[in-house]
């Protein structure tokens, strides 16, 4: 089921997701909406905040995209990232491994706004599945920066919080309208 995705000005955008113990129906029905939001948004990834739940459970899919290529080691050995995907995330915990790059990049609650973020190249990832096992994997390119864009919307950390004070300040009307529109929303419910 395809479920709405928040905008900027929702509170739940700034929680702190809680942390999910164990693999319940409820929590494999939700990671099943997600995966239905995030393709027929066309998006990358999604994390619970941006469906209103504030959880440590992300979702990510970078397959089919050619013009930012990403690469994956499983056990320390080169792996194709369509190997894993869709790449389901509970309780993840990235570390950097390589320095950071600038690159582009937009988020599903951010409609129609990008700009660049400065990310780790590389990244190691531990998580959790939708099975309940552990999962370790080193990623680079897309699936890294995506890996690292949606563990910070599990923290409440939004890709705006990387932008310069001088950014900030170009995108102050799109950013604006987006919360004064959120907010709305939120008050006719």
């Amino acid at each position: 089921m395809v479920l709405p995705i928040v905008t900027y000005g929702h509170p739940v955008l700034r929680q702190k997701g809680a942390r999910i113990d164990r693999i319940t129906p409820e929590i494999t029905s939700l990671i099943a909406d997600m995966l239905d939001t995030m393709r027929d948004a066309h998006g990358v990834g999604l994390a619970a905040q941006q469906i209103g739940r504030a959880l440590q459970l992300t979702v990510i899919d970078v397959t089919g995209i050619e013009d930012r290529p990403s690469t994956l080691e499983l056990d320390g050995q080169p792996a194709a990232p369509e190997s894993i995907m869709p790449l389901v995330l509970i309780n993840p915990e990235v570390k950097p491994l390589a320095e950071p790059v600038a690159g582009p990049e937009g988020c599903l609650s951010f409609p129609e706004i990008y700009f660049d973020v400065t990310r780790a190249e590389r990244v190691a990832v531990t998580a959790l599945n939708e099975k309940g096992e552990t999962i370790s994997f080193t990623c680079g390119g897309l699936l890294a920066r995506a890996v690292q864009h949606e563990t910070d919307h599990l923290n409440g950390v939004l890709f705006i919080d990387y932008l310069s004070k001088n950014a900030k300040a170009k995108l102050k009307g799109e950013l604006d309208e987006l919360v004064y529109l959120t907010q709305r929303e939120l008050s006719q419910r």
